[in-house]
């Protein structure tokens, strides 16, 4: 294919995807048309009945002159000044609305026609983009708002989907979402690709059902990473599933005894998230399973958060290395003993955000209620908020001042925002995500998954068999 025909299709791909979003704004479409018109209408309304004042305001001029005198004549002239001042003004609402409404309407349109160079560049990145495996069916809310976050993780990062579950139950739900167009277009571009399979693990299952039910969707899409059909994978369906398909289909690294799922919690810099690990993989923990812990959760710092030398934490009940239970006072000892990686000491609840740490690792049993529990913070903390804010004219024009504040406040708070957590110690990327995961949690945990695989993690990780302290 010529460099023109290739440039060619990129534009007509392009104008379909403009026609797409012209659809789905047509409501805003509508309104700016609304609003310039009826600026417009005012402005001729406004016009012809100032004009009509003006007339009043004239003979009521040369009445009051004749039977008042001058007093009169100089207020009436007042009248007919402010009167045409606010003609003025009106007459300018047309063109103010169609200044200020009409770029949401337009910029797509300018961004295409001087898009030629960026279809270019698109086209040459494509040989770069990945593959990621998706679970389809895996999720309290799937598959139609798994199938929008990857549209919409498409078309942000470089990256390719195959999804994965029962092709018909796909289709329904991109054609009740209005998504079936766009679904159809991805396909043509060959950035997703649809993948049957059977009925997925539910959320109350048995972990140990993927190895009844091989066609299940995690199964299927697992496989995919198996067979280097895709780089990493992505579900929101049943953790413990998830986590059992991995380790039966791709296996354990060597040398890791239990795989640990690693959630990013915000700190104060939010530019420095603190990795947290197990939250929910273990419950029940020996010393080395921490151990080996720290060590993953060291190379994941250094590689997808770009930390040169991360902090590793343990969570305890005190600073002490003499508190704590049986298992932390011997993690503690392991801990301290490697010298591969920097091993700060105990880290107490309070210091978890304080960024402080950049690794923290607990127990899954600990490390799940911490993960629950800030999940619910973000929604009480605004709660609170609202409540205390002043009633009235004050409190309505404070919360107008604090409404920005406080929804960068939720984002940096909602676990959507991060999307997923990485089970890490398997031989393949895989990340897990929330349950409830809607469109948002998708796109979030999908560039989890590109990042992971951009920086490298699993060379890293494998590298851990070599050391010695992983069989002391």
């Amino acid at each position: 294919m010529g460099k023109e025909t290739a440039q060619k299709i990129n534009k007509s791909r392009a104008i379909r995807r403009l026609v797409i979003w012209y659809k789905r704004n047509s409501a805003v479409t509508s309104i700016v048309d609304t609003a310039t018109s009826s600026a417009a209408t005012a402005s001729n309304v406004a016009g012809n009945m100032v004009s009509g004042a003006g007339s009043v305001v004239s003979t009521a001029s040369n009445v009051a002159s004749n039977v008042a005198g001058n007093v009169a004549g100089n207020v009436v002239s007042s009248a007919e000044s402010v009167v045409n001042t606010a003609s003025s003004v009106v007459s300018n609402a047309s063109s103010i609305a169609k200044n200020t409404l009409q770029p949401l309407v337009f910029d797509p349109l300018k961004r295409l026609q001087n898009n030629d160079n960026t279809l270019d560049r698109v086209e040459e990145s494509q040989s770069n983009r990945i593959w990621i495996a998706v679970d389809g069916m895996g999720g309290d809310y799937a598959p139609g708002p798994i199938l929008e976050g990857c549209l919409e993780a498409i078309s942000r990062f470089p990256i390719n989907i195959k999804f994965v579950g029962k092709i018909e139950k796909v289709k329904d739900a991109a054609e009740k979402t209005g998504l079936a167009e766009l679904l159809e277009n991805e396909i043509d571009n060959n950035r997703l690709e649809l993948i049957d399979s059977g009925e997925p693990i539910g959320m109350n299952e048995e972990a140990t059902a993927v190895r009844k039910r091989k066609s299940a969707s995690i199964n299927v899409a697992m496989d995919l990473v198996r067979n280097n059909k895709a780089e990493a994978v992505y579900s929101a369906g049943n953790s413990g599933a998830m986590m059992a398909s991995a380790i039966f289909r791709i296996g354990r690294l060597k040398g890791i005894d239990r795989p640990a799922i690693g959630a990013l919690f915000p700190t104060r810099d939010q530019t420095r998230p603190v990795l947290v690990l197990d939250v929910g993989a273990n419950t029940d923990c020996k010393p080395s399973y921490l151990h080996q812990f720290a060590l993953l959760g060291n190379i994941y710092a250094k590689d997808v958060l770009q930390v040169k030398k991360p902090r590793i934490g343990l969570l305890n009940i005190g600073e002490e290395e003499c508190k704590g239970n049986d298992l932390s006072l011997k993690t503690f000892e392991l801990l301290s003993s490697d010298k591969s990686f920097d091993f700060g000491g105990n880290c107490e609840g309070r210091d978890v955000l304080s960024g402080s740490f950049d690794v923290v690792v607990c127990d899954g049993f600990t490390g799940n209620i911490l993960l629950k529990f800030l999940e619910s913070v973000g929604g009480v903390l605004l709660d609170i908020l609202r409540s205390e804010l002043p009633r009235g004219r004050r409190g309505k024009v404070g919360s107008a001042f604090l409404k920005s504040n406080l929804l960068r406040i939720k984002k940096r708070l909602d676990h959507a925002e991060h999307g997923g957590a990485l089970l890490l110690g398997v031989n393949g990327i895989c990340v897990i995500g929330h349950g409830s995961s809607k469109s948002l949690s998708v796109v979030s945990a999908l560039r989890l998954a590109h990042s992971a695989v951009n920086h490298g993690v699993m060379d890293n990780l494998k590298q851990l068999q070599k050391l010695q302290v992983l069989n002391s």
